[in-house]
């Protein structure tokens, strides 16, 4: 990504904002179901880049308690999804969600903004489920402006480290995804490196549940969705390495390593 075009999107999340949906929305807490909404509203405070949903506070049905849970900002430029919900980048008023002998501190937020006067926003992570109409939803809710194309392709796509070649194909499917770097899907008969299984599982609102394998030198170091999601059929059974920790060459043009949170996260938990 451009200097330019960082910038201009630095910008944009700079600001609060806030988009009415037209979805049924519903969250679960215990065997509960605590919000049964049509009228939810996507919040992204300012430098986030995934949106939270607020929801009319008389459709809460479960108790909004007093809580001092609220973290500081450091003003990090972005606040990917990692960043806890209890950072908030806009003034408001947090708030603990209880429902009998549950007690969720800090999983609401009333925001000062005048136009969301009526709602509070939740945390994701601090409910049991979520369903945007009767489908379950992961991870966190989806952006109506976040795409995913998945290209079929015939690049030639080679995937090493440390001058040994990890995977190499002519058959790769790339995703392009908003604000990501391009991944590349190989097929798992064109990975040359044993792999090892893993107990790494993470979610994709997009994409799907995604599973991980290792390498004798690197954990974690691809994934695969065995089941995507429809937008993402094609991924189906394909894996991809983190770019971050291999050198990818593609055409015979090496590609920089981007630089994301997602692999720092797996370098952090593994000690490497």
């Amino acid at each position: 990504m451009s200097t330019r075009m960082r910038d201009a999107m630095l910008s944009r999340l700079a600001e609060l904002r806030y988009e009415p949906t037209e979805k049924r929305v519903r969250a679960v807490l215990g065997d509960q179901t605590v919000v049964d909404t049509t009228r939810a509203v996507l919040v992204w405070e300012p430098r986030r880049v995934v949106p939270s949903y607020a929801v009319p506070v008389d459709e809460v049905r479960a108790e909004l308690v007093e809580s001092t849970s609220d973290r500081p900002d450091d003003g990090r430029p972005v606040l990917h999804p990692g960043i806890p919900f209890a950072v908030h980048s806009t003034l408001g008023e947090p708030y603990g969600v209880r429902l009998d002998k549950l007690d969720r501190d800090g999983a609401a937020f009333r925001p000062a903004d005048a136009a969301l006067d009526d709602l509070v926003v939740l945390d994701f992570q601090a409910f049991d489920a979520w369903f945007e109409e009767d489908e379950p939803i992961h991870s966190h809710p989806r952006d109506p402006y976040h795409r995913v194309d998945v290209r079929p392709s015939s690049r030639h796509v080679r995937v090493e480290v440390g001058g040994e070649l990890l995977a190499e194909s002519t058959r790769p499917t790339l995703v392009f995804e908003t604000s990501l770097p391009t991944r590349f899907y190989l097929p798992l008969e064109d990975v040359r490196a044993e792999l090892l299984p893993s107990d790494r599982v993470t979610y994709c609102p997009y994409k799907g549940r995604a599973t991980y394998w290792s390498t004798a030198a690197r954990p974690h170091l691809l994934w695969t969705y065995r089941e995507p999601l429809p937008d993402a059929a094609l991924l189906a059974g394909l894996v991809a390495f983190f770019d971050e920790l291999v050198d990818v060459t593609v055409d015979g043009v090496p590609r920089p390593r981007p630089d994301t949170d997602f692999a720092k996260a797996i370098v952090e938990e593994s000690g490497m």
